[in-house]
C-alpha cells in the first residue's frame, strides 16, 4: 500500500448475555496514509478531500477535526510514546455521497524504522462524542493482543464497568480486528471485522459503490434497528453517563 487501499469485508457481532443476539453486515473501509491523502485526491477522480464526491474524506470526521498528524502525535505523547515522524495509516470508512459515521476508526502508528509502535482505537457514539484508546505495540508482534478498561459510553445496552480485549491482524492482504467486551463474569459481546485488500483505483471505487451501496448510511440505520430488537428482547438499558474528562485512555 502506498497512499491508500480499500478494505472490503464484513463485521460480525455476537452478544452472549443476557440473551443471544447476532448481526452481520458488510462494510467498506479505506486505509489512508495520513500524510498522503491530498496525493490520493489528485490521483483519483471519484475521491476527494474536504469536498463532495462519490467517496470523500473530511478531516472534521476524525480526531479533533483539525490536522491529523499533530492530533496523533499528541495522543501518542500523552500515552508515553514519543513519535518520530513514522508512517501513520488510518483505517476508516470514507464518506459515500457526503455521508459517513464511523463507530471505530483505527490508527496504525509506525516508527521511522517502519515497525508498528502503537494503535489508536478512535471510538465514536451516536451522541457526537469521540474517545481514543491508545495502546503501545510489543516489539516484533505480528498479531496484536491488547486491552483497555472501558471509559466511554457507546451502547445503552452495555454498562461502563467493562474491559475491552483487542486481537488485531494489521492491514496487509487481509486485516482482522476482533474486540471482546467482558465483565467480571466473562465475555458479554464479541465483534470481528474481517476484510480483504483491494487496490485503490477509480474502477475499484466504482465497483465498491455498486457492491456496497450506501454502506455508511446502513451502519447508522443498522445501529438503531438492532437497538430496537435488543429492546424488544428486554435487554436492560443503562443511562448515559457524562463523557470522560479526557479524550483518551491508555491501554496495555
Amino acid at each position: 500500500m502506498d497512499d491508500g487501499a480499500l478494505y472490503l469485508g464484513h463485521v460480525l457481532h455476537r452478544r452472549l448475555r443476557p440473551c443471544i443476539h447476532v448481526l452481520r453486515y458488510r462494510v467498506l473501509h479505506m486505509a489512508l496514509d495520513i500524510d498522503r491523502i491530498d496525493d490520493l485526491a489528485v490521483r483519483l477522480r471519484l475521491f476527494s478531500r474536504g469536498t463532495f464526491n462519490l467517496f470523500s474524506f473530511h478531516d472534521r470526521d476524525i480526531g479533533d477535526g483539525r490536522a491529523l498528524r499533530p492530533h496523533a502525535d499528541r495522543l501518542l505523547r500523552e500515552a508515553g510514546i514519543e513519535p518520530d515522524g513514522g508512517r501513520i495509516v488510518l483505517l476508516t470508512m470514507p464518506r459515500i455521497l457526503g455521508y459517513a459515521f464511523n463507530p471505530l476508526s483505527t490508527w496504525f502508528c509506525h516508527g521511522a524504522d517502519g515497525a508498528l509502535r502503537a494503535v489508536i482505537y478512535e471510538v465514536s457514539n451516536t451522541f457526537g462524542e469521540r474517545h481514543n484508546y491508545v495502546i503501545a505495540v510489543r516489539p516484533g508482534a505480528t498479531i496484536l493482543h491488547q486491552s483497555a478498561a472501558k471509559r466511554f459510553h457507546v451502547s445503552p445496552f452495555l454498562p461502563m464497568d467493562l474491559e475491552y480485549a483487542f486481537r488485531v491482524a494489521p492491514p496487509g492482504d487481509r486485516l482482522t480486528i476482533g474486540i471482546t467486551v467482558a465483565d467480571s463474569k466473562g465475555p458479554i459481546l464479541a465483534a470481528v471485522h474481517s476484510a480483504r485488500r483491494a487496490e485503490l483505483t477509480d474502477a475499484a471505487l466504482l465497483r465498491a459503490a455498486l457492491g456496497y451501496p450506501l454502506a455508511t448510511l446502513k451502519v447508522t440505520s443498522g445501529i438503531h434497528w438492532e437497538a430496537l430488537k435488543l429492546w424488544l428482547k428486554r435487554v436492560p438499558l443503562f443511562r448515559k453517563p457524562p463523557p470522560p474528562a479526557t479524550a483518551m485512555t491508555v491501554g496495555r
